[in-house]
């Protein structure tokens, strides 16, 4: 094999490697930019073998080095012995990488023409590519690029176009830098000049306002995993909560993590109604397992005291509460046959949980990481709320990546976002995505902070990500029209 051919492989496996490098919670923010800018550079005039190689070279140590978190769930969590779960964890990463192959054979094929319709084609089909990872096989939206532009101020455009968007712009200015110095144009750094100006304008816009404030208290219990879902330890593990609660009474929104209460809720009915009814005029939302009609079991979120409602999870984790091949791997792995991998979802529509007079968007763990389905939960609420369990993650990444994914949902929407779990990342976050509060992780508290209840729609919470996802297929559609002058 040449090495003119393998040191560009290289290249490509060391900026996939780098860039979850911009992600919480190493936030250098420049690998972002470099990421898309090498891919582009090693694949522009590649063959086409070598050029999907690369693409797919790329994705695989993306995801290797930024779903490494997996391992621990499977490990610690699961059962498995490290040799398994190393194994379990490649298998994933080599499969999942795959899906870049239509964005590279594409790409490749028609749409190389010039490097006009290159740019314009390679950024169209890095949004799509992101897209079709969030449904693909019910979807796995993680690693996207705009996530590692949120501490810069690219971050402007998130309550515009989403972070379809900032993946966009993020993938534009990174590709256009490289063009600018390969082709030696200065003229073509007029285009990341007029998007961070466009950006910078955007930040000084506010689309939604202030109408008020609650108090709100956020309790994080530390719970060990492996004790959770121990009949032994439901009264124990209910009174932790209960005493930790006892001085937040009275506040307007109190909010227990993912499953807080490991009592099915047709069992916890009187300890419910004990609960409610000495709430002091606040709104308790908690998480706790429910059983569907047929007796199939769900993961909900209640409110109790002033206020009322059930909602029942809609997007579940693969592998953690539903598994495919379930057959096959209940028989392989302990962490497979837990209670909470036997989920079922709930209705697509649902009636909001209410806190007094307030609308709650509400969302389970790893649903937040889906921007529309965010978004459509609650037509104009007051507030978003989420819950989880980040625990299944130990000292890895993962909780980080979580907690900065949820950031850009309360920016994309223009309202602010309370998030309680286990043991962390608990936070509050405000209308533009910034971190405003959090409690240690691994350490029992209560988190208490002020939220702004505001009003109007973002842009994003209009028309979500249609806007940039039609205006991706139009720069393909466009590169593929445009053909190379014949002298």
């Amino acid at each position: 094999m040449k090495r003119r051919e393998i040191l560009p492989d290289l290249a490509v496996i060391l900026a996939g490697g780098l860039f979850p490098l911009s992600l919480a919670p190493f936030d250098f923010w420049p690998f972002a930019l470099l990421a898309p800018g090498i891919l582009f550079a090693v694949t522009y005039d590649a063959p086409l073998k070598r050029t999907v190689l690369r693409f797919y070279l790329f994705n695989v140590a993306m995801f290797g080095v930024g779903v490494s978190w997996i391992f621990v769930s499977i490990n610690v969590y699961g059962g498995a012995s490290y040799l398994l779960a190393g194994f379990l964890v490649t298998l994933f990463v080599l499969a999942w990488s795959l899906v870049c192959l239509p964005q590279a054979w594409v790409y490749v094929v028609w749409l190389r023409n010039s490097p006009l319709s290159a740019v314009l084609a390679f950024c169209g089909l890095w949004v799509l590519e992101e897209w079709l990872r969030g449904w693909f096989l019910t979807g796995f939206p993680w690693l996207f690029l705009g996530y590692g532009v949120m501490e810069t101020p690219l971050a402007g455009f998130a309550p515009v176009t989403g972070i379809f968007g900032l993946s966009f712009v993020t993938c534009l200015i990174g590709v256009t830098l490289w063009i600018a110095f390969k082709f030696r144009r200065p003229v073509v750094l007029i285009v990341p000049a007029l998007t961070m100006l466009l950006s910078l304008l955007l930040q000084q816009v506010s689309f939604t306002k202030s109408v008020r404030e609650i108090s709100v208290s956020l309790v994080q219990g530390n719970v060990d995993q492996h004790a959770k879902w121990l009949a032994s330890n439901r009264l124990p593990i209910l009174n932790r909560y209960l005493t930790a609660t006892e001085s937040e009474w009275g506040r307007d929104l109190i909010i227990w993590p993912e499953a807080a209460i490991t009592i099915f809720h047709d069992q916890a009915r009187e300890i419910l109604v004990q609960i409610g009814s000495r709430t002091e005029g606040s709104t308790l939302v908690t998480g706790i397992p429910d059983l569907s009609e047929d007796g199939q079991f769900q993961n909900t979120v209640i409110a109790l005291g002033a206020g009322e409602g059930q909602y029942i999870k809609r997007r579940l984790v693969p592998f953690g509460e539903y598994v495919p091949l379930e057959s096959v791997l209940r028989g392989i792995i302990r962490f497979f046959d837990l209670p909470m991998s036997r989920n079922v979802t709930g209705p697509w529509q649902q009636t909001p949980l209410m806190a007094g007079d307030l609308r709650l968007s509400t969302s389970i763990c790893y649903e937040v990481v889906y921007p529309d389905l965010v978004r459509e939960t609650t037509p104009s609420p007051d507030l978003f709320v989420t819950v989880s369990n980040d625990t299944w993650f130990g000292r890895s990444i993962g909780p980080w990546q979580h907690l900065q994914i949820a950031r850009l949902r309360a920016a994309e929407n223009g309202r602010g976002l309370v998030r309680a779990t286990n043991n962390g990342i608990t936070a509050i976050i405000d209308y533009r995505g910034e971190l405003v509060a959090s409690l240690p992780q691994f350490e029992q508290g209560v988190l208490r902070g002020d939220v702004d209840i505001r009003t109007g729609m973002t842009p994003f919470a209009r028309f979500g990500s249609y806007p940039i996802l039609i205006l991706s297929l139009l720069l393909v559609a466009v590169g593929f029209c445009i053909r190379p002058s014949v002298a």
